[in-house]
């Protein structure tokens, strides 16, 4: 009798096969549409901290220029020090993008680790979407596979992101099956990344996602001259779930794999904060507007939510950074309630300083809802309940946040976004922002990625950090 052939060798199989061609045009627009965001994201993260860490870490430690570029700063590396660094950024201000049902911020790890190898490996437009396309099919299902379980503990865009990056350029190398088997054994051995950081207002989470970008292009790189990885690092008795889960199903690694297109699931974040914030923050905006609420018309909030949102945000009581109030659900609702939104701007303006707002954040409670936690993580339900300063008492429920796929971002909205994201850190004109877009919307026609961004001679003096 044949011995059954593990999923991760299915899931290898159709990731090595994958050809463009057979990628449905929705899917490679959602993939443009995808790329932009992450760009923006990246580009916006520009000066703040802890970046320059990163930055002088590879002026010290990498080459001083290179095929592949540093998106914020524009200077160029090594590949895998480019791709280091733009994951770092791109995970900063919170606005990148997230699949729901494996809590995966896939953007933050495939797209640098794509670019970065794409344009050290001379590599097209066509060629870098259909990589990253096949680095989200891969990443999203691994962090299905990985459960609930794993999430409490791990960050899984550090674990799972990992082995998504690695997929991206193994692509992009053109790995058969076998190559593909040994790369995911390589970058799973890597795989890393742990919430303890919360707790501590620590910069761990952008040290997550350029170890996860950049260890993926190192498996991938390694393996293509010859490097041996385990060839059953998901589902073997020491792999990754051994170790990692306590509820990992197999199956969900080759879940409707050619049919189910998981690239396409994936949601933009509308908040500037962690995406567990987001589902409460919706309700509470909609409430307002139904009622004609202003700030002093709440006397107190009540966010009824999943666990896993109790497990990120619980810790945070009395934010002291303003990456730190990104995961605070009284600052998130606090800013909604004050400012009618929770961009960049309010985080970095108001969320520390106002007084209103830590007013407010004292009279938020959260509380776990079984049918919220049902539903996640396939679906994040915002559900709140106010009592006014008049006492009355009022509820408001979100089934789908801004931004997710049956909710989603135009492209007009996207837009937006980015150039609000750019003028935040001031990272290129608005000019430059324009013909950056033009070329996202035509990236399946450019033969090669060096100009994507033009070259950092003329920002080092406007914009040095």
């Amino acid at each position: 009798m044949a011995s059954r052939i593990p999923n991760t060798h299915q899931l290898a199989a159709f990731l090595a096969e994958l050809r463009y061609e057979a990628i449905p045009s929705p899917v490679i627009e959602r993939a443009k549409d995808l790329f932009l965001d992450w760009l923006a994201s990246a580009l916006a993260s520009k000066g703040s901290h802890p970046i320059p860490v990163f930055e002088r870490y590879v002026q010290k430690m990498g080459p001083q220029s290179g095929p592949s570029t540093m998106v914020a700063n524009r200077h160029s590396s090594s590949a895998y020090f480019a791709a280091f660094i733009n994951a770092a950024s791109s995970h900063l201000v919170e606005q990148d993008d997230l699949h729901n049902s494996s809590v995966l911020h896939p953007g933050t790890v495939v797209f640098p680790a794509a670019l970065a190898a794409a344009q050290d490996l001379g590599k097209s437009g066509a060629e870098l979407l259909l990589a990253s396309v096949t680095g989200y099919e891969a990443g999203i299902r691994i962090g299905e596979f990985l459960g609930r379980s794993h999430y409490r503990v791990f960050h899984t865009t550090g674990t799972a992101g990992t082995l998504a990056a690695a997929v991206a350029v193994a692509k992009l190398h053109g790995f058969d099956t076998e190559q593909m088997i040994q790369t995911l054994g390589s970058a799973g051995t890597q795989a890393a990344g742990l919430w303890e950081f919360l707790r501590d207002a620590a910069d761990s989470k952008q040290l997550h996602t350029a170890k996860a970008a950049a260890d993926g292009l190192l498996a991938a790189y390694m393996t293509a001259d010859n490097l041996r990885g385990a060839r059953n690092i998901l589902e073997g008795p020491q792999g990754m779930a051994a170790g990692m889960s306590q509820d990992a199903d197999p199956t969900r690694l080759v879940d409707g794999l050619g049919r189910r297109w998981a690239t396409i699931e994936t949601s933009f974040k509308f908040h500037s904060s962690c995406r567990h914030t987001h589902p409460a923050a919706d309700a509470l905006l909609l409430l307002m507007q139904r009622e004609q609420l202003t700030y002093d018309d709440i006397a107190s909030v009540t966010a009824h939510v999943h666990q896993a949102a109790i497990d990120v945000l619980g810790e945070v009581h009395e934010p002291s950074t303003v990456h730190q109030a990104k995961f605070s659900m009284g600052t998130v609702l606090g800013l909604i309630a004050v400012y009618g939104r929770a961009g960049l701007d309010e985080f970095k303006n108001q969320a520390l300083q106002d007084p209103r707002v830590a007013a407010f954040r004292q009279n938020v409670t959260m509380v776990f809802d079984q049918e919220v936690d049902h539903a996640y993580p396939k679906r994040w339900i915002g559900r709140i309940a106010v009592v006014t300063s008049d006492g009355r008492r009022l509820s408001a429920e979100v089934n789908s946040p801004k931004g997710d796929p049956d909710n989603t971002l135009s492209r007009a909205e996207l837009e937006e976004k980015m150039y609000r994201l750019v003028r935040f850190s001031g990272a290129a004109t608005d000019a430059e922002t324009r013909t950056l877009i033009d070329k996202v919307w035509q990236l399946e026609t450019l033969p090669d990625l060096e100009q994507l961004l033009p070259g950092a001679t003329e920002q080092e003096d406007r914009h040095d950090v």
